[in-house]
């Protein structure tokens, strides 16, 4: 059955704003693009993945996301996460997509070894024909860092605050057996100055300021 991976993205200068008192704009910048590549750099090191689908409204990211060999769609204004996934989600079922993996773009820690064990949890159920959610919470269990579903149909997306335990009501409310897979390179997402240290070996020059809380 067709899998797609989608990934929405912001634009380059509007993502990661928690992080406007350590980094300017360009720096912002620089980080957005490299956590984009990586996760799709690491995605591109799993077998079997055909479909690998980034979603924004940014030409960049867009252009960014064709060189690393994903497909891409361009949403025309600015909406909600959960509005973005329920478009693409009507847009890719009449092209055959069954099953879907949502992943966000700020993984910094992501491995090929995370994105198998959440398409094995995919693939396992009680039994023949049960629908099934499989989801990764964010370090503090409250938020929502990978989410799959098979079926794709009749599940209400409720990315936001809560999402963990939002999607897992909303799944378990319309019949679907939920897998849990907590694993590092899925807890930790980019989100907060002190979250700098994710990728101190690719930005060192940025470590002092996550501590001091002042950009240059």
């Amino acid at each position: 059955m067709a899998l797609w991976v989608l990934i929405p993205v912001k634009p380059f200068r509007e993502g990661k704003s928690r992080l406007a008192t350590v980094l300017n704009p360009e720096e912002r910048e620089r980080l957005n693009r490299w956590l984009l590549q990586h996760v799709l750099q690491t995605l591109r090191q799993v077998p079997g993945l055909l479909h690998i689908l980034v979603i924004s409204r940014d030409p960049g990211v867009l252009a960014l996301a064709r060189r690393e060999g994903a497909q891409t769609l361009q949403e025309s204004s600015a909406t909600t996460l959960n509005a973005t996934l329920r478009r693409a989600v009507t847009f890719l079922r009449g092209r055959g997509m069954q099953r879907a993996l949502i992943l966000p773009a700020d993984l910094p820690r992501l491995t090929p070894e995370d994105v198998e064990a959440l398409l094995d949890a995919l693939n396992r159920r009680p039994s023949e024909g049960t629908s099934v959610l499989v989801i990764a919470p964010d370090r503090y269990h409250m938020g929502t860092n990978a989410l799959a579903l098979d079926p794709v149909d009749n599940h209400e997306f409720a990315f936001g605050p809560g999402s963990f335990y939002k999607h897992i009501a909303v799944a378990r409310q319309a019949g679907r057996f939920v897998h849990v897979v907590e694993r590092p390179g899925l807890a930790y997402d980019l989100d907060q100055p002190e979250d700098l240290s994710l990728v101190a070996h690719i930005f060192p020059q940025w470590q002092a300021r996550a501590v001091s809380g002042f950009a240059s």
